[in-house]
């Protein structure tokens, strides 16, 4: 007897100290980051610096070997730039410059070639002109899907990673700068701490934390190597995909596209408060991102054997885009697969809320055009100016109603 309670007691102590080296988890990698104690983790600032030395210290528990230019960190200075056509300069000492950190951890499996994978870290501090937030009063923007979700998957994704899928090596990247133009991703690729010869494709993740019931997952870059599609497919169980093939888009995986890399990049789906002070740690789906994290995971196995895939050139969708004079205030619903244009979010005192638009309805008809899908919205309402007048059909529920829209 005295023997089999000192066996329990062994097993306990065991246990115990198991649990003590358990991997910190998505929601405890989340709650630090989008923390008020960060303020927002604007690049430059303190906040940022802290976030940076809190993936770095991840890294270090995950036993990533340091791929930066000072151990984990690859800072880059810069200047803002006045004129929206200009390149931003790197590496200036001028008066104003702002210095930011990509963080780089590397796996190193003395494989030929090497997966980038990543997720930009910084956001908006307390708000500034890419808010969507109108109080007088600053609040602090702590973004916990813009992006904590894609920082915490990447690091949920290293641990899986550690001992598995051999055949690559693996490059952790979270990119400061993306918020004001992909800056930590551009300077990463014109000064990239391996060789991107050897980089077979890029994972990227931005806004992943609010996977919806229905498990619409968007996924962008499809078309960048033809191996992609099918394993996508086989790969999927439960989640409701929607696929678009182009590499360029508003995130990192855009710089790795164009230096002709294949990309894959993971999205959730905008909501009402993206880039407001309201997008906070409680509102995350977390097995939701446990879910998108073994996922990418299944892609990242079922593609290990394959040599260096294939880059494809894709149409660049962002081209085709049409110019707008004015807007309707409303947050799109990019994941809806419906027909017309459903609103997920609406803003206060814009001409959609003015007109009694909601959140939930979807736009048939703008004016003269039918709006069967997002593009069809958007060559809609790039016919308009500031001043006009027109009507919108919406459906609500299964009523259609028309509304006046002054713009």
């Amino acid at each position: 007897m005295r023997n089999f309670v000192f066996l329990i007691f062994i097993a306990t102590l065991i246990s115990c100290k198991t649990n003590s080296n358990k991997s910190t988890t998505i929601k405890e990698d989340v709650t630090f980051l989008a923390s008020d104690a960060l303020e927002g983790r604007q690049t430059g600032t303190v906040g940022e610096q802290k976030a940076a030395n809190y993936i770095a210290n991840r890294y270090i528990k995950l036993e990533l070997t340091p791929k930066g230019t000072k151990k984990y960190l690859q800072p880059f200075t810069f200047k803002q730039k006045t004129n929206p056509h200009d390149d931003v300069k790197f590496n200036v000492n001028a008066d104003g410059a702002i210095t930011g950190n990509n963080v780089i951890g590397y796996i190193d499996n003395e494989a030929e070639n090497t997966i980038i994978i990543g997720a930009h870290y910084d956001h908006l501090g307390f708000g500034g002109k890419n808010s969507l937030y109108r109080d007088s009063i600053k609040k602090i923007h702590n973004g916990a899907d813009d992006n904590a979700s894609g920082v915490a998957v990447m690091l949920n994704l290293v641990s899986k990673l550690k001992t598995k899928n051999t055949n690559n090596n693996y490059l952790f990247i979270a990119f400061s700068g993306e918020e004001m133009g992909l800056l930590g991703s551009n300077y990463f690729v014109k000064n990239p701490t391996i060789n991107l010869k050897n980089v077979s494709y890029m994972i990227n993740m931005d806004m992943v934390g609010r996977l919806r019931e229905n498990k619409t997952l968007a996924i962008y870059g499809t078309g960048t190597s033809p191996v992609f599609k099918e394993v996508l497919k086989t790969e999927n169980t439960n989640l409701n995909l929607i696929q678009k093939e182009s590499g360029v888009g508003p995130s990192d995986h855009t710089s790795f596209y164009l230096a002709d890399i294949p990309v894959l990049h993971f999205f959730t789906g905008q909501h009402e408060d993206y880039h407001k002070p309201e997008d906070d740690a409680e509102k995350l789906n977390y097995e939701g991102m446990e879910t998108i994290s073994n996922y990418i995971f299944n892609i990242i196995s079922a593609l290990n054997k394959k040599e260096k895939l294939p880059f494809t050139q894709t149409k660049n969708e962002s081209e085709e885009t049409p110019r707008f004079k004015v807007g309707l205030g409303v947050v799109p619903d990019y994941l809806f697969s419906g027909k017309g244009m459903r609103i997920d979010g609406v803003s206060e005192e814009k001409p959609a809320q003015k007109a009694g638009l909601q959140k939930g309805d979807i736009v048939v008809q703008l004016g003269d055009s039918t709006v069967v899908d997002m593009m069809s919205y958007m060559r809609a309402l790039a016919v308009f100016k500031k001043g006009d007048s027109t009507k919108v059909v919406v459906k609500r529920k299964e009523v259609l109603l028309e509304k006046k829209i002054n713009f």
